[in-house]
């Protein structure tokens, strides 16, 4: 065993090296069905009542990639509380698995699952896999072997997790060029560089993310009425506030005129309500009138679309203001 790399045979005499998550976890999944069985494995991430599919390995529930489902209902819930055995040969016979709702929406005769936890105890996820139909005893035997791969899997998460931040400023220093020479904020070419990488991220672990739509109400008048250096500074105070309430790790970019976005990274629902609330007080202190639409990406649709749904409800906001005054 190396450093950061899972060794796993997969077929008898056939090696393969795997050296990220992703790749591991599918190389587990499919070393474990051609051990164990069962239709589907899947390696997940929780987040709130979220159960997202990272990855899966699916021969009948119809099960990809992406997928969600109610983190409460699962087996998975049940056995991270230690309500319920890693490996459930007869999963009816184990009264917390026969009482959970998801086995009364999809056939579950038999059950494996092990947590996947961050290097601080917190729960990421879990290396799991279902059957229609009940399983030999001797499955519980493999348990140790299971608990091992899903330490080994835990590893090689959070040893790429650790780096993501520096991942991150290598990307905001590769792309320092990219800009906007008013603001100093990134430029439109850096906003969808930047939001493309960062959707690589989400699909790959299951992050949480904000994205922040804002347009200045006033920057038309006060060139018209005061002049374009007043503009200018009005964008400059702009761009300040913002950057104010973000984190290093966030992007804030001028997309050009007077329209500013923001992407909230690892950013859940609470934390980007609250965000939203800092926003809106720092750009009243720095006298900014401006009209914003939030929106959080979520399973179906990307950041991009996030995005575009935070840009309309931006527009309705504006239109609301533009009405009450």
């Amino acid at each position: 065993m190396q450093a950061g790399r899972l060794h796993l045979e997969l077929n008898p005499g056939e090696a393969s090296m795997v050296n990220d998550f992703a790749a591991a976890s599918r190389a587990t999944m499919a070393f474990l069905r051609e051990r164990l069985g069962f239709q589907l494995w899947m390696v997940t991430r929780t987040e709130g009542n979220d159960w997202i599919v990272l990855h899966a390995l699916d021969q009948g529930y119809g099960v990809n990639p992406g997928k969600v489902f109610c983190w409460s209902d699962s087996f998975c819930s049940r056995m991270a509380q230690g309500l319920g055995p890693n490996i459930a040969p007869q999963a009816s016979a184990v009264p917390a698995y026969a009482a959970a709702p998801i086995g009364q929406q999809v056939p579950i005769g038999a059950y494996v699952g092990v947590p996947l936890r961050r290097a601080d105890g917190s729960l990421f996820g879990t290396l799991c896999a279902i059957d229609p139909e009940p399983q030999p005893e001797r499955i519980r035997e493999e348990q140790p072997m299971l608990l091992l791969l899903a330490e080994l899997l835990s590893g090689l998460l959070e040893s790429e997790l650790s780096t993501a931040d520096a991942v991150r400023r290598a990307e905001r220093a590769e792309l320092d060029a990219t800009r906007d020479g008013m603001t100093d904020l990134y430029n439109r070419r850096g906003w969808d560089m930047l939001l493309a990488r960062e959707e690589e991220r989400c699909r790959r672990y299951g992050h949480p993310a904000c994205v922040v739509s804002l347009d200045l109400d006033d920057l038309k008048f006060i060139n018209d009425t005061q002049g374009h250096a007043a503009g200018d500074l009005l964008l400059r105070r702009a761009g300040q506030a913002m950057s104010e309430v973000t984190r290093a790790s966030d992007v804030v970019a001028r997309l050009g005129g007077d329209e500013f976005a923001i992407l909230m990274v690892e950013c859940d629902y609470f934390d980007s309500q609250a965000m939203l609330q800092r926003l809106q007080e720092t750009l009243a202190g720095h006298g900014v009138r401006a009209s914003l639409g939030m929106a959080m990406r979520k399973s179906g649709y990307d950041l991009q679309e996030a995005f575009e749904m935070a840009d309309a409800e931006m527009y309705r906001s504006k239109r609301n203001r533009k009405v009450l005054n």
